[in-house]
């Protein structure tokens, strides 16, 4: 981490609770929890936001166009962490499996690749969408509810990627641990893992 933060130990009020619903959701503090340590009320309005965006939608199309948009935004913190929760939450390792030897999502099914696709390339350069991706997509059996979902998804971890990774958060060594060596260096896009 780049900047001074508060420890757990001398958290108190809100910040005490944003580190322990975070350590409550991983079994452990996360690092990225400490990038809001100055702001507590930031990530209780993230929070809010991400739950509400996810909630909306299929959760696995959430996590494949997080997972997406992460790749495509060199965070390697959040593509590894929505790969284990397409993994365990959505129970779908062979994709994330496919993910890894195929980053760029062509071995995926045909709407999979267009969600998939499509938030590459909203995450990359969203000025570059013309209605033929969205036609895409429809074809592909999306509603324009669904599009829209896509798009919040990939906004919301934009915002996410740039503060772990403008504060300098590394994926934990927990989570990474839970990955074969050779998936988890497919989503090594990014800053590395935590060695501490």
């Amino acid at each position: 981490m780049f900047i001074e933060t508060t420890p757990p130990s001398e958290a108190g009020g809100a910040l005490a609770e944003w580190y322990s619903s975070q350590e409550k959701s991983w079994g452990f503090l996360p690092d990225y929890a400490a990038c809001f340590a100055a702001r507590p009320d930031v990530a209780k309005a993230w929070t809010t936001l991400n739950l509400t965006i996810r909630g909306g939608m299929e959760r696995r199309r959430f996590e494949l166009a997080t997972i997406a948009a992460a790749r495509t935004l060199r965070s390697t913190y959040c593509t590894v962490a929505h790969a284990s929760f397409l993994r365990d939450v959505c129970d779908d390792g062979a994709t994330v499996e496919e993910l890894a030897r195929h980053p760029d999502g062509s071995s995926l099914s045909d709407q999979d690749r267009a969600v998939y696709g499509f938030a590459t390339k909203v995450a990359r350069d969203a000025s570059a969408v013309e209605q033929a991706d969205i036609d895409t997509l429809r074809t592909a059996g999306l509603s324009d509810t669904d599009i829209s979902d896509i798009v919040y998804a990939v906004a919301a971890r934009a915002f996410f990627t740039k503060v772990l990774d403008g504060l300098g958060a590394r994926l934990d060594r927990a989570t990474a641990d839970t990955f074969d060596p050779e998936v988890l260096d497919a989503m090594v896009v990014g800053r590395p893992v935590l060695t501490d």
